[in-house]
């Protein structure tokens, strides 16, 4: 039984839900209740309950990388949970141009995209695109949450506090501006790194991170890391590609003769704290 409304505000340990809906992020269980961890607003998906922190809520602005999971299908159009109390709207011209499709057949509820903010109107609707080179869609691997402002903390100075995880645990890893990173690599691995994420997210105001990071990684894997340069959180990383590229799959998906022209870039790197995407060979570095 729900017991709160979307966009519901709640405070720690309140009681959400009992018996058939699952605890999402931001929520814990007790029992059979579903109870909130933070000072949030509600999000019900699919029987699935999430509570958006206040604090550390994500803002979105135009040309920003983010991690999107597709949470409805409507008309023409998908809808995408970003992290945010503003949902994110992918329309189905962004991925097959003038040919029509039944949406499902594309992209289906639970589909992970990395994708790029088109714009953000007055009332916070947020358009998305998947226009760009290593923009599209992740297969498997594990999404972790942390707090969008400490994003920059989790990369490290020229990307070196991500690239001491990546290559201790020799798995994938994409940050999204949005503060959602997904993770692929073996099991045991996608684990550590995301008990390392979490304590990033944890003490990112505290000094001598890098070292505990390290010792921590080192401990855990039982190799030791490469010397890397105190991080201040300074540079963001640039998004790496996911396994299925959106320019590829449109390949697969349209009559080339169909295909519009592709819009000029969104915005420069700049602007949005991130590196364009790299075309060539689709970089595993964040830096």
């Amino acid at each position: 039984m729900l017991l709160v409304n979307e966009k519901d505000l709640v405070v720690p340990g309140q009681v959400l839900a009992e018996n058939d809906y699952y605890p999402g992020r931001g929520t814990f269980k007790e029992g059979k209740k579903i109870c909130s961890s933070f000072v949030g607003l509600v999000s019900v998906r699919n029987k699935k309950i999430n509570v958006i922190p206040l604090q550390s809520k994500y803002i979105p602005k135009r040309g920003d990388v983010v991690i999107g999971e597709i949470t409805d299908i409507r008309f023409s159009m998908w809808g995408l949970d970003i992290n945010s109390p503003y949902s994110g709207l992918l329309p189905a011209s962004e991925v097959f141009g003038k040919e029509k499709r039944e949406l499902e057949n594309v992209f289906d509820i639970g589909d992970v995209l990395l994708l790029r903010v088109v714009d953000v109107d007055e009332v916070k609707k947020v358009k998305l695109g998947l226009k760009g080179r290593g923009l599209g869609k992740f297969r498997d691997g594990i999404l972790v949450y942390i707090t969008p402002t400490k994003v920059p903390r989790l990369i490290g100075k020229r990307g070196s506090m991500i690239n001491m995880v990546k290559e201790k645990t020799h798995c994938d890893i994409v940050v999204g501006q949005n503060g959602v990173v997904w993770i692929k690599g073996e099991p045991d691995m996608e684990r550590i790194a995301e008990r390392v994420i979490l304590m990033i997210d944890r003490e990112a105001h505290t000094s001598g991170l890098t070292d505990r990071v390290r010792e921590l990684l080192d401990r855990l894997t039982g190799t030791e890391p490469k010397d890397l340069d105190e991080d201040d959180g300074s540079e963001l990383a640039e998004p790496e590609a996911p396994v299925e590229d959106a320019e590829e799959m449109k390949e697969e998906t349209e009559n080339p003769d169909d295909l519009e022209e592709d819009e000029e870039e969104l915005s420069e790197a700049e602007e949005s704290g991130h590196e364009e995407v790299d075309d060539e060979n689709n970089s595993e570095e964040q830096r």
